[in-house]
């Protein structure tokens, strides 16, 4: 009934994997290549979760 009460976790997600994006672009712009990495590992991981979630709510 009040569903659109509840937070959206796919929204949240999209605001920390844009964050680490952004992070990830700074840390090459500085030629900090090791972070690039890690920061790029990490928002894959968030854009997987998103898909699945996103999957899980279109069945």
């Amino acid at each position: 009934m009040f569903s659109f009460l509840k937070p959206d976790p796919v929204k949240k997600l999209r605001k920390e994997y844009d964050v680490k994006l952004e992070q990830g672009m700074q840390a090459q712009r500085k030629g900090d290549i090791k972070s690039f990495a890690m920061l790029s590992e990490e928002a894959e991981k968030i854009w997987s979760e998103i898909e699945a979630l996103e999957a899980k709510k279109s069945k």
